[in-house]
């Protein structure tokens, strides 16, 4: 990882939501994943603690941002629940250092923490999407979609 100090995840208040606000994603990838601001407004209308967003933080640089979900309300019928990484933007001038791989290791402690197994993905297929990432860190996919998206999902020991 090629960080200026240890990252960090920062809870979103009132004194980092522009910081949080401002990560932009390369041009190519907006296609990919939605804007900080609409993952914000997204947490806000589900059930409180559904929706964990955090602010990735090296020293005093907010280098990106990550949702989890945890134990959602898979096939929104109360039959199947999961908990996964929603949202990850890491800030298009701050790729390649281990941001990414940070998030996904934060949200699978916090997972586990939780109790839980499993942690899932959903990821556009096509260029500039983040399935090589994905599968790189372990997840596996097994054909399944959601709303047009690959489904991956990482065992958690």
């Amino acid at each position: 990882m090629t960080t200026t100090s240890a990252p960090r995840l920062e809870e979103i208040t009132p004194r980092n939501f522009e910081a949080a606000t401002g990560i932009k994603v390369h041009p190519e990838q907006e296609f990919a994943v939605s804007p900080v601001m609409q993952s914000l407004a997204e947490a806000y209308v589900h059930p409180a603690g559904v929706a964990w967003p955090r602010l990735i933080v090296d020293g005093d640089r907010p280098v990106g941002f990550l949702m989890a979900f945890l134990d959602i309300d898979w096939r929104q019928d109360g039959t199947l629940f999961r908990s996964g990484l929603w949202r990850l933007n890491i800030a298009a001038g701050e790729q390649g250092r281990g941001y990414g791989r940070f998030a996904v290791e934060s949200v699978a402690a916090e997972i586990r923490r939780r109790g839980g197994k499993e942690l899932y993905v959903t990821w556009h297929p096509g260029p500039h999407g983040p399935e090589n990432f994905y599968l790189g860190l372990g997840f596996r996919t097994d054909g399944e979609t959601s709303e047009g998206e690959t489904v991956g999902v990482l065992e958690l020991s």
